[in-house]
């Protein structure tokens, strides 16, 4: 198989995870646990084909994300009671979601013709919009609201992505990289509590 489609799957995975600890976390049922699940791993990634005019969307095309998505919500539903404790698990996961999936939507988006800046932008949205929906669903304000270093780790990742192509470095090297500089980019901020400025609003007349 193909390292982008190896990647791919394995984002799907995380994200996932990531859906299904959430869920986890304010007791919902299997059920609901694989509905977040599966809105999280392939929520962003259809918001970004259909906007490319990419139809059939890509998990109606191929069952193994499926499969990666159920396999995903069957690990939480086992082992899910000895990590959400730790919020840093779900954090981590997401991180390596948002990672994976930015190279991922960059790279579908420059093979339907898209122009890099856009191509970048497809990367966010196929990173980010799976967690926001998440985060709806489990009635939280999603985490790229927060003043998070979040959709910025992704517009870097995809900064990183071309800065190496034009380089001429190895394909295989170009997407491990891009991956791995948004997941570090993200964990690095959760770690040293970096974020970007809140729009701050006084109290009831005191700009009067």
């Amino acid at each position: 198989m193909e390292i982008i489609y190896i990647l791919d799957l394995f984002g799907t995975f995380t994200f996932a995870v990531s859906g299904a600890l959430s869920a986890a976390n304010r007791r919902f049922d299997l059920f609901g646990a694989l509905s977040v699940g599966f809105v999280t791993a392939v929520g962003g990634g259809t918001v970004r084909d259909l906007t490319l005019g990419a139809t059939p969307v890509f998990w109606l095309l191929d069952v193994n994300y499926l499969l990666v998505i159920a396999a995903g919500v069957f690990v939480v539903f086992l082992f899910a009671g000895h990590v959400l404790a730790y919020r840093r698990v779900l954090l981590f996961f997401d991180a390596m979601g948002i990672g994976v999936f930015t190279l991922i939507g960059i790279n579908k988006a420059l093979g339907a013709g898209v122009l890099p800046v856009f191509a970048v932008l497809m990367g966010v949205i196929t990173a980010v919009v799976g967690g926001v929906l998440r985060d709806v669903l489990v009635n939280e304000v999603p985490l790229i609201f927060q003043g998070e270093i979040y959709a910025t780790a992704c517009l870097l990742g995809g900064g990183v992505y071309f800065l190496l192509l034009a380089s001429g470095v190895p394909q295989a090297v170009v997407y491990v990289t891009t991956a791995a500089s948004v997941t570090g980019l993200r964990l690095l901020a959760i770690r040293y509590g970096l974020g970007l400025p809140v729009v701050k609003v006084g109290k009831e007349g005191d700009n009067k």
